[in-house]
């Protein structure tokens, strides 16, 4: 657990300016104390606890303002900044050193429980504040989402989307060729 807490607190300071130091990082950032929580709220939801689990996860969302479903799945080196109004739904799938910004959603469109209703995230993605990324869909590697976007389709794999709903206004062809290739 303390090599996850200082491997998330240089994350932190890797990928904001504004951190001063591992300290900080550690004792004043929403995200770490949100992944905490999470990390124990997914071990128990694992092993069919899920009244405990939701119980802590209610817990982190009161003291962070973040709301990590345990049973979402999250890769290594989230990035939460800021953080208040996060949302993760509970089939929603994280990669590894992803941004999202204050006002995220993560979240389904119904359907029946035990059936993907939650986005899938690929690695080294970044999504700005606001967006709402809604239902089954995949948002490829390295793809960047607009702040306040609304997300209702795959996105390919680093490409840039913007609007309500949002579209793909560019792709990165030299990234996007070396991931195919």
């Amino acid at each position: 657990m303390l090599r996850f807490i200082i491997e998330e607190a240089k994350n932190i300071m890797e990928k904001d300016p504004a951190a001063k130091g591992l300290f900080e990082s550690i004792f004043y950032y929403p995200s770490l104390k949100a992944l905490l929580y999470y990390k124990l709220g997914h071990w128990l939801y694992n092993r069919g606890r899920y009244t405990l689990a939701w119980i802590i996860s209610q817990r982190a969302r009161r003291k962070t303002g973040i709301e990590i479903h345990p049973g979402a799945k999250l890769g290594r080196k989230l990035f939460i900044d800021h953080g208040m109004g996060v949302v993760i739904g509970e089939t929603a799938e994280v990669g590894d050193n992803v941004v999202m910004y204050h006002g995220v959603t993560l979240g389904g469109i119904g359907g029946e429980p035990n059936v993907k209703r939650h986005p899938t995230v690929e690695d080294d993605v970044m999504i700005g504040a606001g967006a709402k990324v809604l239902g089954p869909v995949t948002i490829g590697r390295g793809a960047k989402i607009g702040a306040n976007a609304v997300v209702l389709n795959d996105i390919p794999p680093y490409a840039t989307a913007v609007g309500m709903p949002a579209k793909v206004i560019r792709i990165n062809k030299e990234d996007y060729l070396s991931y195919v290739i």
